[in-house]
């Protein structure tokens, strides 16, 4: 009841292509698919730019080092293989 159907839609498209003629509906697309496009293409040169400055910035940064006391202890770890166990059998009387 409150939504446009697909016959509304055709009406306003049939008054509009009568209201601007064909021509100039097409010139008026092709201006619009131009903007968009430029759009487009600038907000990629805007990243490209923003990414070439943030790279500046970092190669003329000193490289970060953390200080002594948060690096924590430096004690080795023991990675040795530790013998496995020997499995002994139930006995009979366990088995129950």
């Amino acid at each position: 009841m409150g939504g446009l159907s697909i016959w509304h839609i055709l009406i306003i498209g049939i008054f509009v292509l009568l209201l601007f003629g064909g021509s100039r509906f097409s010139s008026m697309m092709g201006d619009m698919a131009k903007g968009i496009k430029s759009f487009k293409q600038g907000m990629a040169d805007e990243d490209d730019d923003k990414m070439r400055r943030y790279d500046e910035q970092r190669r003329n940064e000193p490289p970060r080092r953390l200080p002594r006391d948060e690096i924590g202890p430096q004690e080795p770890i023991d990675v040795t293989p530790r013998p496995a166990e020997p499995v002994t059998p139930p006995r009979d009387d366990e088995r129950r």
